[in-house]
């Protein structure tokens, strides 16, 4: 399609602290998410659009959801020509779709616990694929019959390097499919290559 995303250069260090997904990790976590050609898929925190290039690539529609008005600025310009609507908002409160959805994102660690539960109460909501520390993802799993884990990424799979890895919590809604009994206790993917397991909150 003409309109391929452009990869943006060098940013300055970022006060809000958030580290970004490499292009090769969020080509990963979109692969093992499952998108197909078509979906309409919420990338919530997009950042300068990792996630949300390799959902393109991967025929998915896209709405990247960003509140930083720089990285707002950068979806927009890196965008512009590819299927994908930027809207500025609060993830935690963003309105979702009124048809079925998918949400693949690497969300502030902080407020994950609200992100999910805004999520949960849609009833369009078809699947989650949410970058997450490990020990909250299988928190989540041992909690919910409705949350699997997938993939582990390593800490240099962010960009700056994260203090630890983490991994992809899969969080079904109420009609999608469930999680696979060998995976609902947390018994992660094969890691990204290059990973230090961690702890704390990344975007």
């Amino acid at each position: 399609m003409s309109g391929a995303p452009r990869t943006p250069g060098p940013t300055r260090p970022n006060p809000w602290g958030f580290h970004r997904l490499t292009d090769d990790a969020a080509r990963h976590v979109v692969r093992h998410a499952g998108v197909a050609e078509g979906d309409l898929v919420l990338d919530l925190g997009a950042g300068h659009g990792a996630l949300t290039a390799a959902l393109v690539a991967a025929g998915a529609r896209v709405i990247a959801v960003e509140l930083h008005p720089e990285r707002l600025a950068t979806l927009r310009e890196r965008f512009a020509n590819a299927p994908v609507t930027v809207v500025r908002a609060d993830i935690a409160t963003v309105r979702l779709p009124r048809r079925p959805f998918r949400v693949v994102a690497n969300p502030p660690w902080a407020i994950a616990d609200t992100v999910r539960a805004h999520l949960v109460r849609s009833p369009h909501l078809v699947r989650a694929d949410l970058v997450l520390p490990r020990w909250l993802a299988r928190r989540w799993a041992r909690a919910s019959p409705l949350v699997g884990t997938g993939p582990s990424l390593r800490a240099e799979s962010f960009v700056p390097r994260a203090p630890m890895g983490a991994t992809v919590a899969v969080v079904h809604g109420r009609d999608g499919d469930r999680p696979s009994r060998g995976r609902r206790r947390g018994g992660p993917a094969r890691a990204h290559p290059g990973d230090a397991r961690v702890r704390t909150g990344t975007r």
